[in-house]
């Protein structure tokens, strides 16, 4: 069966601005200090799936900069854009569709672009265990991160505790997906033992995906429909123009994995991070002796657990504590640590005003 890996890239990292911007998001730029995180994403399925083998979903206002900064072992022609946003449901279909057409019933694995793993050996050894239970069975299969502390920012996915099956690793039914919960909870979730962090990563058969869709989303799968003539023929793009204003707009996890019967999760432990916000940094950038977290020229007098970022000013602190700090060359970020979730709302209140110039 082939195996093919779809990554998700099109998203515009509005908590990461202003460093992020909408024509080049974090997921195109090189916060690691290796390569770009899109490249970094790619790089890890080597050995697990031919990288040939990569499908990138991303948007119009992306596709030129990303074909052009992009692995080069990715076929352009494997670049899926999305004239609209239309959440992740849309993206997955589309891909999906895209695989099966021309490479019939395929193993399918959905990555974000944008995390970070520290060990790709036990990443590669994890995902080469998760293909071969969706390859085994007709599941939904996806990774869960056991969770080291109780972060309001990620999902969570519980389970029963009951093995589903134990070879070639333990695996679990999902009972429940949780979105985003409140610190209490998240304590609750962390003591409990049996809620997971939900890693975004997923794996399954073609045929199986579609299945799901064709049950608990058909209005997309239906209007999905006419692409599937035209998938692999010049004029896809026009359809996908024609088409993408008409999809409901629906996340894969609200659309279909809350709602399935099939789904089941693996636990993974690989030193994984969603790089969603700032105060994500610190798993990149190991804090200095006071906990401050810098990638600038930095000069500070009692600075404390804060974070730092600049590309070209020095920038300098006197007598703070808990703060980001992300100047670019147009725009300047000072807010709390424990508000960084809302940096998002910047680029709202931006779109408002008018500003569309800093977004």
């Amino acid at each position: 069966m082939h195996k093919f890996v779809t990554i998700l890239a099109g998203g515009g990292g509005t908590r990461f601005w202003p460093l992020s911007r909408q024509e080049m998001p974090k997921q195109l730029l090189n916060i690691s200090g290796n390569d770009i995180m899109l490249n970094d994403t790619i790089g890890r399925f080597s050995g697990v799936i031919p990288l040939e083998n990569t499908i990138v979903v991303t948007n119009s206002s992306q596709a030129v900069q990303l074909e052009s900064i992009m692995h080069i072992s990715v076929p352009a022609s494997n670049i899926l854009v999305e004239p609209i946003a239309r959440n992740t449901a849309a993206s997955i279909l589309y891909a999906a569709l895209f695989i099966d057409r021309k490479f019939g019933d395929s193993l399918m694995v959905v990555s974000p672009s944008d995390h970070h793993i520290t060990d790709e050996v036990k990443y590669r050894k994890t995902l080469t265990e998760a293909c071969a239970v969706a390859e085994e069975t007709n599941k939904i299969v996806t990774i869960g991160i056991k969770p080291t502390f109780p972060s309001t920012g990620y999902g969570y996915i519980s389970h029963s505790g009951d093995t589903y099956m134990t070879e070639p690793c333990n695996v679990y039914e999902a009972v429940e997906f949780v979105e985003k919960p409140s610190f209490l909870l998240a304590e609750e979730y962390l003591a409990s033992g049996s809620y997971l962090w939900n890693s975004g990563i997923f794996i399954w058969k073609t045929s199986v995906i579609i299945d799901n869709f064709k049950r608990f989303l058909p209005r997309l799968y239906k209007t999905m429909l006419p692409l599937v003539e035209e998938i692999n023929q010049d004029n896809r793009e026009e359809i996908v123009r024609d088409i993408y204003p008409n999809l409901p707009n629906i996340s894969i996890d609200y659309g279909i994995l809350e709602r399935s019967d099939e789904v089941v999760v693996i636990s993974g432990d690989f030193g994984w991070n969603d790089i969603g916000s700032w105060d994500a940094l610190g798993a990149i950038i190991p804090p200095d002796e006071f906990g401050n977290i810098v990638k600038s020229k930095h000069l500070g007098i009692q600075t404390r657990n804060s974070i730092i970022y600049g590309e070209e000013r020095l920038i300098t602190t006197i007598g703070i504590d808990g703060l980001i700090i992300a100047d670019t060359k147009d725009a300047l970020l000072i807010c709390s640590k424990d508000r960084a979730q809302d940096v998002k709302d910047i680029v709202v209140l931006l779109k408002k005003n008018g500003m569309r110039e800093y977004i």
